[in-house]
């Protein structure tokens, strides 16, 4: 006689029996088969579920008592999940087709995923070689996947040997995916089908192809965007959005590493599992020193008309370490840079704005003094003294304690904020005579060829690891804070990128490995009765696919190295 399950629904919170075996889909067919946004009322299909704070498939079998909370595109990881299934049908479309090509998802652009479709074979030096695709074939590509989605084909996983999986996905021509496995060591892996193809991604699908109405393929540079729906309203695209030197910066950062033999996850695994790392952190630093040198030597050349330098850049990118690194560069060229937060600007705290929650919003522009700000670039650029204030964060307000600057022949003001590309930060400020750097994480480094890795989750373990050290901040409040972030970054950072005269790409190709031995036991502490646990658990996960730095390894990474912000040991 079959077991019988208690399983308490979170969503409804009833309580219900089932047989041992029962799936989610079974249990969502019976008490829930929508969720309903608490914000905005708004109802979804139900894409996935939280079995006791885990991320679950609704092809799971419940063998014991549970806890099980349904999840639609409202939620991170159902968007997630909508996200690796509509890539699926993507490469399903592409490979029936292009059989004799590869569909590459690079990385995640303003307006949707960036795809190629490229050769199975690299060039002579290492690059993969481009198949460009007309509006046309796009258009034709874009029906495919809409067929494969009326027909609500399923998907299912399998478990696999993980060798047999290899042979499967070279010959495919996936290396990436062989190479990734091999890497590993394991047994066996997981391995979804679509209509008799096969293809691997590391988290939940939806349980058929009819789940994804919403998408749209646009042409861009050698390849083409595939537009997903927006979080708010699934039944929209997001919006089309300048994105072309953002772009520019992935493509040259995705050549350099293909130069470099580094194609995936699973080669940088290999190179560190043959005691590769001190050389590869060597020549990763060795480009990073090139990349400021090159923006120092843009601001030299035209240091008659460049006075002021602004650095922008989400959380964690490192901008406090890029306007030292430029700083630094720019004294070599004879410059007298001036660096200066602009986090000295806020407003008193009395004055500071608050968000729809009546919390305090320090990320609004409003939360600056502009005026001042604006009077005293004003009166620097015109070679007069000003006193530039401090600001005291506990006391939540501004001191004047003789800090008083002029800009000489050779001074130049560098300034880092969030807002610092924003054009209204400083509407009166004669433009030509600044230089706008904007800084972030844009990691290439992908898992496989269709499996991207997200660069906010590398600037989320960036910060974990510094705000535990540095702040006294637990892992799990970096975590349940990170939405909040982000949901100022999109609204006063993120626009404003393509303003920037430099993109800086901060990431680097050791990070990860770096980010894996700080990271990793933070992310362990994280109970499974916190509401963090969930994100905890799957940034495990995806940390357990990445070889680790040893701590001989990291104490190569030098002290004037980006990394040393969120590590320690910094000399800047």
């Amino acid at each position: 006689m079959a077991k019988t399950l208690t399983v308490t629904c979170k969503n409804d919170g009833k309580q219900y029996e089932f047989p041992s075996g029962t799936t989610l889909k079974e249990f969502s067919d019976r008490c829930c088969t929508e969720v309903r946004d608490s914000k905005t009322g708004t109802v979804f299909p139900v894409f996935a579920a939280l079995v006791d704070h885990k991320l679950k498939e609704l092809s799971y079998e419940m063998f014991y008592n549970h806890e099980v909370t349904f999840i639609g595109y409202n939620h991170p990881d159902g968007r997630r999940t909508y996200f690796r299934s509509l890539e699926f049908v993507l490469q399903h479309a592409a490979r029936q087709l292009w059989p004799d090509k590869v569909l590459v998802i690079d990385h995640c652009l303003p307006s949707g995923f960036f795809c190629e479709i490229v050769e199975p074979r690299l060039d002579e030096e290492g690059r993969m070689i481009p198949c460009p695709l007309n509006v046309a074939e796009i258009s034709v590509l874009q029906a495919k996947m809409q067929e494969v989605v009326e027909a609500d084909l399923p998907i299912s996983k399998v478990k696999m040997i993980a060798e047999e999986a290899c042979s499967l996905f070279e010959s495919n021509h996936q290396p990436n995916k062989a190479d990734l496995i091999r890497s590993l060591g394991r047994y066996f892996c997981s391995v979804y089908y679509l209509d008799g193809m096969a293809d691997s991604f590391y988290g939940p699908m939806v349980p058929s192809t009819g789940f994804l109405k919403v998408f749209r393929l646009f042409p861009f540079s050698n390849g083409f965007c595939l537009q997903y729906p927006e979080a708010i309203d699934p039944t929209r695209l997001i919006p089309i959005k300048p994105q072309a030197k953002l772009s520019e910066t992935f493509r040259k950062y995705s050549e350099w590493c293909f130069v470099n033999g580094i194609f995936g996850v699973g080669s940088l695994n290999r190179r560190l599992l043959a005691g590769e790392a001190v050389p590869l952190i060597n020549i990763c630093e060795a480009r990073h020193e090139r990349k400021y040198a090159e923006i120092a030597d843009r601001i030299f050349a035209e240091k008659e008309r460049i006075k002021i330098v602004f650095i922008a850049g989400p959380s964690s990118s490192g901008k406090t370490s890029s306007s030292l690194r430029i700083a630094q560069q720019c004294k070599v060229l004879g410059l007298n840079p001036k660096v200066i937060e602009l986090d000295n600007y806020f407003v008193d705290r009395d004055f500071t704005p608050r968000d729809e929650n009546g919390e305090f919003d320090f990320e609004a522009l409003e939360a600056m003094e502009l005026k001042m700000l604006g009077e005293h670039l004003n009166a620097l650029l015109a070679g007069e003294e000003v006193e530039v204030p401090r600001y005291d964060f506990k006391q939540g307000r501004k001191f004047f304690e003789g800090n008083r600057i002029r800009l000489h022949e050779r001074d130049i003001l560098i300034m880092e904020g969030i807002h610092a590309l924003d054009p209204a930060m400083i509407p009166s400020v004669d433009k030509s005579r600044i230089f706008r750097v904007y800084a972030s994480a844009l990691t290439s480094l992908n898992v496989d060829e269709n499996n991207a890795i997200s660069t906010s989750d590398n600037r989320l373990l960036r910060r974990m690891v510094r705000d535990n050290r540095v702040r006294g901040i637990s892992p799990e409040d970096t975590i349940l804070r990170w939405s909040s972030v982000r949901s100022g970054e999109n609204r006063n950072i993120f626009p404003f990128q393509e303003n920037a005269d430099y993109l800086l790409n901060t990431a680097l190709l050791y990070e990860l490995p770096m980010l894996k031995y700080f990271a990793e036991p933070l992310l362990r502490r994280i109970m499974p009765s916190s509401p963090a646990y969930t994100e905890a658990v799957r940034l495990l996960k995806f940390l357990d696919y990445i070889v680790a730095l040893q701590p001989s390894e990291i104490a190569c990474i030098p002290p004037t190295s980006i990394m040393r912000e969120f590590i320690g040991g910094q000399t800047l």
